[in-house]
């Protein structure tokens, strides 16, 4: 209870406005970085489901490689199960130290994980990948479009990308859009349809679900959320 009060007080805090972005995300999570993952279990809706699909598509690729931008705490990994052992290599690429250490400690027995601190507009790995993953990432990245472009070119040839973030919708009422835009903004996550239009765009073989889901503390309130699966043509 003590963890979860201390969670909320820093989101109604809300992101720092100046500094570095990499200042900025250790700043806000540092504080919540041990009850980060029990908090936000009940609001990140469909991370699971989109990681099993993504295994699925990669079930033929020998020894494939991936890499999750903006991964955090590494939560995401646990959702592997026994595939994670087929990898080759999977990559955590994430800008905050404060939820790098725990993905560490999450990756410690796991050889073929490795955690990188980096900008995800500017990761390199060695060779091309067969898949990059974003999970609640991509809306808390201010060159949004710049990580984009990068995680296009570093994917081989028929390569996957995968995406699970909140959105906003042309079916809400513009009081709905700017409420959500102006409650997740406070805590720097930027909400724009233009985040789905690029990836369509990018990606023209795609996958692309939009569902609705609910807040936790906002009872009655939904916000929309959407699942998008991409092949790099």
């Amino acid at each position: 209870m003590a963890g979860t009060l201390r969670i909320l007080i820093h989101l109604l805090r809300g992101q720092q406005r100046r500094g570095s972005h990499a200042g900025k995300l250790q700043a806000f999570y540092a504080p919540q970085a041990s009850g980060y993952d029990e908090f936000r279990e009940r609001l990140l809706h469909g991370r699971e489901e989109l990681v099993l699909r993504l295994l699925a598509i990669l079930s033929g690729t020998d020894r494939p490689t991936m890499a999750e931008l903006g991964a955090g705490t590494g939560k995401n990994i646990e959702y592997f199960g026994r595939e994670l052992a087929r990898f080759k290599r999977l990559d955590l690429v994430d800008l905050c130290p404060a939820l790098l250490a725990i993905a560490r400690r999450r990756a410690a027995r796991r050889p073929n994980v490795k955690v990188i601190e980096a900008d995800a507009s500017r990761y390199r790995p060695a060779a091309a990948l067969d898949a990059v993953l974003f999970s609640y990432s991509l809306s808390m990245m201010p060159d949004w479009r710049g990580v984009l472009d990068n995680a296009l070119a570093l994917l081989k040839r028929g390569g996957t990308i995968a995406v699970v973030d909140f959105t906003v919708s042309s079916t809400q009422s513009r009081f709905a859009r700017r409420f959500w835009q102006a409650w997740f903004g406070h805590d720097g996550v930027r909400l724009a349809p233009e985040h789905l239009t690029t990836l369509r765009d990018l990606f023209p073989v795609h996958q692309c679900e939009e569902r609705r889901c609910t807040v936790p503390y906002l009872p009655g309130l939904t916000v929309p959320y959407y699942l998008f699966i991409g092949r790099k043509s």
